[in-house]
């Protein structure tokens, strides 16, 4: 089925106002769900939408309250979410931090006690958008397992860096691949990768099932390790927020609160940043097939929903 992203914003906020979110928290929400389904991104669209009603009903998810925003130094923001969703608390961080850059140079923005945020590269465009690079970091319940192991101990853990006028952007979690993936192969009754997942004794699997069981892997070994653990340790860390061993499922209905963090950098760019940059995206396009991550990214403003989630949307939406 053919869908204009202007009405999967819209459903997308009625399903989350219908189940408690107050208008401009679900509005927020509902922006991020639509940008990620405009890009292409189906784990962090709509995907998630049941998941963000169902614990805004069970109260895993607080959609009523109101974040904190305070600014200990001059070059630190910390906007804390309460236990309620990533997206306006960073909205309300997101003025004080771009200021506190242009004064200093370079600046930090924390967002703690939130849910988790899905799509990152969300945020670290909206730096960008204002003119700074901006990179960002995540963490999630616990799902990949150290190289030569068998138990998760950190999330799929994403970065994400965007610089100013489309001249970089990416966003990629620090596991071989997202969890949804796995899942997404399970009820479709199909194999993974090898290189995707352990099973529960360590052995590479191409069972999706068994890979549930299991961990995912680092992309690309130990230095994928070493890029998850960075994320980890500035998500979790700069921002007082849980470690990724001590969030449950990201999707189960219930329970405590994620009590996530993001941890932002926004830098100003400097007289010799687009020269650089440009010196490098030169030499990439005079190779054919090659390109700078983001660079001529454009929204798609209609696309392809399965029916059968289009038509559970929609029911979220009248609930």
């Amino acid at each position: 089925m053919k869908v204009f992203v202007s009405e999967i914003e819209e459903v997308a906020k009625a399903a989350l106002t219908a189940h408690g979110a107050a208008a401009w928290q679900a509005g927020e929400v509902a922006r991020a769900v639509a940008r990620a389904e405009a890009f292409g991104n189906v784990i962090c669209g709509l995907y998630y939408l049941e998941s963000y009603c169902t614990q805004l009903a069970s109260g895993r998810v607080d959609g009523q309250v109101d974040p904190v925003v305070t600014r200990p130094k001059a070059g630190t923001v910390v906007a804390d979410a309460k236990f309620g969703f990533a997206q306006p608390a960073f909205t309300r961080g997101l003025p004080h931090a771009v200021e506190a850059a242009r004064e200093n140079g370079v600046a930090t923005m924390a967002v703690a006690h939130a849910h988790t945020c899905t799509s990152l590269g969300f945020f670290t465009e909206q730096i960008a958008d204002a003119g700074l690079v901006g990179i960002g970091f995540t963490n999630a319940s616990p799902v990949v397992a150290p190289p030569g192991g068998n138990a998760a101990v950190v999330g799929t853990n994403p970065i994400s860096m965007s610089v100013p006028n489309g001249g970089m952007h990416w966003d990629f979690s620090t596991s071989a691949v997202a969890l949804g993936k796995i899942t997404m192969a399970k009820a479709a009754g199909e194999k993974i990768p090898l290189g995707w997942a352990v099973d529960a004794d360590g052995q590479p699997t191409t069972d999706p099932e068994a890979a549930l069981k299991g961990a995912l892997v680092s992309a690309g070994g130990y230095k994928g390790w070493g890029f998850g653990l960075m994320a980890e340790v500035l998500a979790a860390g700069m921002t007082g927020s849980v470690n990724s061993l001590d969030v449950s499922g990201l999707k189960l209905p219930d329970g405590k609160p994620h009590d996530l963090g993001q941890f932002y950098i926004l830098m100003e760019p400097g007289a010799d940043f687009a020269a650089r940059l440009a010196r490098v995206s030169d030499a990439v396009a005079a190779q054919d097939g090659a390109r700078i991550p983001g660079q001529n990214r454009r929204p798609m403003g209609e696309i392809d929903v399965p029916d059968a989630l289009w038509s559970a949307c929609r029911a979220l939406s009248s609930t």
